[in-house]
């Protein structure tokens, strides 16, 4: 059938109507790999209730936005969903899809004007995270487009230089059959100067110790500017639980310089990924804030207590995470204090606290009822939150303003260009 395309959405798919029938208005259509505007033809492959899913066949009037892919594994890999759509017209999509979601879901209409931050479309990520196939021969790559199929893959033009040469390293192991059987994924984390790279590898369950060892040295050889290797046993699926270390070689970290700060990021700590916009992330978080106390939930490594220390008297910072509480100890300077502890758990426990600023940085899940609630009796003055997820920010950004908040600044930090992944910063005043 024909479908013209009303928009893009979350999820990086672009959605039309069906043709209205006795049983209705027509049913919402979900077509991947569409921009708004187009003609299409398109096969329905799967009916629900309440939508429909379909295949772009043919497009029949193309968008002026679109453009040539920049990677030959585009539309079969997982990975991108938006490498046909011209870059502004990227930013122009995931401004709407923010600022609907918060209209649809929290009824919020932005008093100030939405700041749009730009990355460099190409070569941002300083870290991949890579499926391996031992058998029955090797291959390394990303899952399928919607599926759990590994698609081999020898480039990524989304990741930094140095990752892809780490990448055409591993295949040359791989094909010598010098690459270590025992792997299931592998992680290479570049430093700020894209000159070193470190390495996780996760090995199917049961490895031993000595095995992990063996696995980490023969990385070692493997590639050429490693800075050290940790050995993990993987996680069983669907568990989110900090995986057991079975061995490591050289440097278990790396040093990860900003204009603001050095951080030690120990392999299994969370850091960001776009290495071209961690300073302005960091800029529109901490700018002109000020004060006694500020306290920094979900802090990972520090990456916003340690610069917040330089104009706080004191930044209480709190992690659950072990490993990225030992790299936030080390890296935070004396005014820090680091909690090891869940956001809820440290909230739970707190009295008599009043911060001039509350920072949240939370995982996709966002605050939730509880963590909002602890937050809103601290009567801060200024809370900095930044989401992963306009949903989820969305539903918080409602309770926070039920409970007295207004807000004062928005910005869009295009941290994962070529997807349609939204990152996004809020300033709420009370």
């Amino acid at each position: 059938m024909q479908l013209k395309m009303e928009k893009l959405v979350y999820g990086g798919d672009g959605l039309a109507r069906l043709p209205a029938d006795e049983s209705g208005p027509g049913k919402t259509v979900f077509v991947p790999f569409s921009i708004d505007g187009e003609q299409l033809d398109a096969e329905i492959v799967e009916q629900k209730a309440g939508f429909a899913r379909a295949r772009l066949d043919r497009v029949l009037e193309p968008s002026p936005d679109r453009v040539v892919p920049g990677c030959p594994y585009f539309s079969r890999c997982g990975g991108c969903q938006y490498q046909h759509v011209k870059y502004t017209h990227q930013l122009e999509a995931k401004s709407a899809i923010l600022l609907e979601t918060l209209k649809r879901t929290a009824k919020i209409d932005l008093p100030c004007k939405l700041e749009i931050h730009p990355s460099p479309e190409w070569n941002y990520r300083n870290r991949t995270r890579l499926k391996v196939q031992a058998a029955p021969e090797f291959a390394l790559g990303y899952y399928k487009f919607r599926s759990h199929e590994l698609l081999p893959i020898e480039q990524c033009p989304i990741s930094s230089p140095l990752i892809n040469r780490a990448i055409a390293e591993i295949w040359a192991a791989g094909r010598a059959g010098s690459f270590p059987g025992a792997i299931r994924e592998i992680e290479l984390f570049a430093d700020h100067a894209d000159e070193r790279v470190l390495v996780e590898a996760y090995c199917e369950p049961h490895t031993a110790k000595t095995g992990g060892q063996k696995v980490a040295e023969t990385l070692g050889k493997i590639l050429s500017n490693i800075i050290g290797t940790a050995v993990f046993e993987q996680a069983p699926a669907n568990q989110i639980i900090e995986p057991k270390r079975l061995a490591g070689f050289a440097e278990p970290a790396l040093v990860y310089e900003t204009e603001s700060a050095r951080y030690r990021v120990s392999a299994g700590s969370f850091f960001q990924v776009n290495r071209f916009l961690i300073d302005e992330l960091v800029g529109i978080v901490t700018k002109g804030a000020s004060g006694k106390l500020a306290l920094d939930l979900y802090a990972g490594v520090g990456l916003f207590s340690t610069v917040l220390a330089k104009s706080f008297a004191q930044v209480i910072a709190v992690e659950a995470s072990q490993t990225s509480h030992a790299d936030l100890r080390h890296n935070a300077p004396s005014e820090v204090k680091a909690v090891l502890a869940t956001t809820g758990q440290y909230l739970g426990q707190v009295s008599g606290l009043r911060p001039d600023l509350v920072v949240a940085d939370p995982p996709r899940g966002g605050l939730g009822e509880g963590v909002v609630r602890g937050v809103s009796a601290l009567d801060a003055q200024r809370i900095t939150y930044v989401s992963c997820d306009p949903s989820t920010l969305a539903r918080d950004l409602r309770m926070l303003i039920g409970r007295g908040y207004r807000i004062f600044g928005a910005h869009l930090v295009d941290l994962f260009p070529q997807t349609y992944h939204i990152e996004s910063v809020f300033h709420l005043v009370r």
